[in-house]
């Protein structure tokens, strides 16, 4: 699935937790919010060392 559609999901999650007081549902969701969260920051410190191997390849070439 998406990382939009994971947010989304988790949001939903959470907010019907909140309504119905069901406190495991809410966690449940910020806990699906936060995994998104971190593929994010994981493909984008990926992508950033990736770019740096590639200017220290074209340095030493």
């Amino acid at each position: 699935m998406n990382d939009a559609m994971d947010k989304a999901k988790g949001k939903i999650k959470e907010i019907t937790g909140k309504i119905t007081g069901h406190e495991r549902l809410e966690a449940e969701g910020r806990t699906d919010q936060v995994k998104v969260k971190i593929r994010r920051s994981a493909a984008s410190l990926r992508h950033r060392a990736e770019g740096i191997r590639e200017s220290l390849r074209r340095d030493h070439s």
